[in-house]
């Protein structure tokens, strides 16, 4: 099973013979790499919906594999310690924490999980760090020209992130990642380019806006900095 850039990441995460529950599994590209790799000893494949859980067992059918799929509300369907980690990869921030939040029992039990919020990563960090759980490794990847932020987590105090790491990730800042480098200045340019359009417009609101607008700039040059 070839896996996209982002998919490869994330599977790149998870520790090796660890067993795992991938929620959200879609069409299974995960489960069964991991089995096909022998990364995993035991894969479970969980969604949330029938049409999405019927095609991940079509595939893993395809592949030959024995890999037990579930129907299940994020990890409802999961008993605290029969996984080691829990992959949740391709969903918004709110529902990633709606999950968490949900099966806390099963998130305790575990060795590790790797999350992949698709959206409110700031929230996701900050909830996470709120919670007690530590991040302790992290990936970005541009693929179809989109960026992918995807981090490691465990059970333990984390530090107390500033502002600036909540937004961009700690460690993909202290390890100068390159394509979270390229996702700034990328950012930098469209904001540039919004401030100039509202600076054009008149109205008390507008100054507003372009003072919100130069604080983003601000931190993304600060994020910048550590590249030079």
């Amino acid at each position: 099973m070839e896996l996209s850039r982002r998919l490869q990441a994330v599977a790149n995460l998870i520790s090796e013979h660890v067993t795992v529950a991938d929620i959200g599994c879609d069409h299974g590209y995960i489960p069964i790499y991991l089995f096909q790799t022998r990364k995993s000893p035991k894969v479970l494949a969980l969604d949330v919906n029938e049409g999405p859980l019927k095609r991940a067992k079509e595939h893993i059918a395809v592949h030959g594999l024995s890999i037990d799929t579930r129907l299940s509300d994020g990890v409802k369907e999961l008993c605290p310690g029969e996984v080691e980690c829990v992959v949740i990869a391709g969903m918004g921030g709110a529902l990633t924490i709606r999950i968490m939040e949900d099966g806390e029992l099963i998130f305790r039990n575990l060795k590790e999980f790797i999350l992949q919020p698709q959206s409110e990563i700031y929230k996701v960090r900050q909830y996470l760090c709120m919670k007690g759980y530590r991040i302790i490794e992290e990936d970005m990847v541009l693929e179809d020209n989109k960026f992918y932020p995807m981090m490691k987590v465990i059970n333990g105090t984390a530090p107390k992130y500033n502002n600036l790491e909540l937004l961009y990730g700690p460690l993909l800042l202290e390890q100068k990642h390159p394509v979270l480098k390229t996702f700034l200045e990328k950012e930098k340019k469209k904001r540039s380019k919004i401030k100039e359009t509202i600076i054009k417009e008149a109205g008390e609101h507008n100054k507003t806006r372009i003072r919100e607008i130069e604080s983003e700039l601000e931190e993304i040059e600060y994020a910048l900095q550590r590249y030079y």
